[in-house]
């Protein structure tokens, strides 16, 4: 009898710091609209990404902000806040539990200045990677990649000095090497660099720089332009730095070259540019 009520007392305290260990510190949706879910395959190289579900299940992705701060005074986004908080869950679709949500609260003095994170496959094992804008207070902004259990697996340096920024375009294997590419704006409003990274081994190396474009203004809520692909391999689309035409960018042989695509007309003439139109 005693054995047996050593073992459970021993199975109720395991079960006790497992449920402690699981309690999140942020809300499980994030922050209204300042969210991305993408679907994805439970199969990898090595068997499964989750073992708790079965092998070629479709399960869903979940990454967004939470926690709105004023900490920082910049104010790029206009009404959309920083945030000092990313949590990050698995769910199968049909199934309303989720996984013990993956979460980062950044430390004084760092924030997420970015709308909403951004999911994709770096590594091309199947399970989205979350690409955010990560910014110090007194260094400016960074990209950052975080993995499906949060922890910070690659950013690019920060830009150096503080009111410093960029806005992501998007990521994808922009020149056909089997490797992805992360493209923003650097300092949008001032340098209008367009920036190519490339992850390859767990690192974001520098590919190719290209000046004269841009993709957002000063209080814009929204980033402008995207990725697109429309049979001839993919293409950044942006806006050149007068915001007067629609541009889109190709990488080849490590170089970037842009053309015109359009006016520009307001956000539609960026909805068709994407569209292939």
């Amino acid at each position: 009898m005693r054995l047996r009520a050593a073992i459970a007392t021993t199975l109720a305290a395991c079960a006790a710091t497992a449920a402690l260990s699981c309690e999140a510190q942020l809300p499980e949706r994030g922050l209204p609209g300042r969210s991305a879910e993408v679907a994805f395959s439970n199969t990898n190289g090595q068997g499964r990404h989750e073992s708790w579900a079965a092998r070629d299940d479709e399960l869903r992705i979940f990454a967004g902000f939470a926690q709105e701060t004023s900490e920082y005074d910049h104010g790029i986004l206009g009404g959309i806040r920083d945030a000092k908080g990313l949590t990050i869950h698995i769910q199968k679709p049909g199934d309303p539990r989720i996984t013990c949500p993956a979460e980062v609260i950044l430390p004084a003095g760092e924030v997420f200045e970015d709308v909403a994170p951004r999911l994709a496959d770096l590594d091309g094992d199947g399970l989205p990677e979350v690409i955010v804008v990560h910014t110090d207070v007194n260094l400016g902004a960074r990209l950052a990649v975080y993995d499906r259990r949060a922890r910070l697996v690659a950013a690019t340096p920060h830009i150096g000095r503080t009111h410093r920024w960029l806005a992501p375009i998007g990521a994808a294997d922009l020149d056909g090497d089997g490797y992805q590419e992360i493209a923003y704006i650097d300092r949008p409003h001032l340098a209008k660099r367009l920036r190519v990274w490339r992850y390859r081994d767990g690192v974001l190396v520098h590919v190719a720089d290209l000046d004269g474009l841009t993709n957002h203004r000063i209080g814009d809520e929204t980033i402008a332009g995207g990725v697109r692909e429309c049979g001839q391999g993919p293409e950044l689309v942006t806006v050149d730095g007068s915001w007067r035409k629609v541009m889109a960018t190709r990488l080849s042989g490590g170089e970037l070259s842009t053309r015109t695509v359009g006016a520009y007309a307001g956000v539609d003439s960026i909805s068709a540019a994407l569209a292939c139109r």
